[in-house]
């Protein structure tokens, strides 16, 4: 019997998951708390209803064994990133991480401390 992996978050529940891997397994209201320093405007129905549809499509466990149902991730965070990398690779760069690493290069994205991390890194593979 094989599993398929849980589907591609949108982008509002791809917020909700940065908060999980931040904060660890949690409650709706920690997650709630924690949307609040960057998303003064989220209430907090609007969040466990998140929680409670990324549980429903495989995205988060939830431990209902206290009052207040903790919710966590259920892939790792390096896993989920590669997944949506590899997606955006294919979709928007024809398959080509070289392509993905120049658009960065050259869009102003990355930093002058984050090239260099980059170079130390190109460096070790040589």
């Amino acid at each position: 019997m094989t599993t398929s992996a849980p589907p591609k978050p949108t982008a509002s529940e791809l917020e909700m998951l940065r908060l999980l891997f931040a904060l660890g397994p949690s409650t709706a209201k920690q997650v709630h708390a924690a949307a609040l320093e960057s998303r003064p405007d989220m209430n907090y129905a609007t969040v466990l209803r998140l929680l409670q549809v990324m549980h429903t499509k495989g995205l988060l466990s939830r431990d209902e064994s206290q009052r207040a149902h903790v919710y966590a991730p259920v892939q790792e965070q390096e896993s989920v990133q590669t997944s949506l990398l590899k997606d955006l690779i294919q979709k928007a760069f024809s398959g080509s991480g070289k392509a993905l690493v120049l658009a960065a290069l050259r869009g102003g994205h990355v930093t002058k401390k984050e090239r260099e991390e980059i170079q130390a890194l190109l460096d070790r593979e040589k």
